[in-house]
């Protein structure tokens, strides 16, 4: 494999691709948040970034190696996503709607509200190993990167986004967040299941 102009213009569009979930997801936490500082959004963008940078190159692992246990695994994606958006997106929702609490500075997302998003978003992307498992490893490697650095990208641009409409929406900020998130989880599931 030659590390030419088609495969830096796939690993890109791949990145693109699987980030738009992780993007929406950015949307709707800037929405929730509309006070993050840079510092926090580069975070946020980061654990998406990580883990779509790291279910790729599971799913090219798992071809390479236990590729019919995977399979077996595969039809429960759209499942776990669906469970995953809607548990989070349901939460912001009802916190929404109470009209929440008086938080000041404290974060929309925690750290585990933030993982589970990071796995729910990137799951999919597991089958992106049956894609590239024509990889050599530093290929896979390589490819998985692009994909995670695109992903940081449009996540930080999410959360600015967010975080700009956020703060016109003030109070709505988190019931809006909330639906957008179980929005996302029912099209991963529709998707993925029919």
């Amino acid at each position: 494999m030659t590390l030419d102009f088609s495969f830096f213009f796939t690993s890109i569009l791949l990145g693109v691709g699987l980030a738009m979930d992780a993007f929406s997801v950015s949307l709707a936490n800037g929405l929730s948040e509309p006070t993050m500082g840079r510092g926090r959004m580069c975070g946020v963008a980061g654990i998406f970034a990580a883990f779509q940078f790291a279910m790729p190159l599971t799913g090219w692992v798992c071809v390479c190696t236990l590729a019919r246990y995977f399979r077996a695994f595969e039809p429960m994606i759209p499942w776990i996503a669906l469970v995953l958006l809607c548990w989070i997106g349901g939460k912001m929702l009802l916190e929404g709607m109470r009209g929440g609490e008086d938080e000041g500075d404290k974060p929309a997302a925690g750290l585990a509200a933030l993982l589970v998003q990071g796995v729910a978003t990137s799951i999919d992307a597991l089958s992106v190993g049956f894609t590239i498992a024509h990889y050599a490893l530093p290929e896979a490697l390589l490819s998985c990167l692009l994909i995670g650095v695109v992903t940081f990208f449009l996540c930080f641009a999410g959360l600015w986004i967010g975080k700009t409409a956020g703060t016109r929406l003030a109070g709505k900020a988190g019931i809006l967040g909330g639906v957008i998130l179980i929005a996302i989880g029912v099209e991963i599931f529709l998707t993925g299941v029919f």
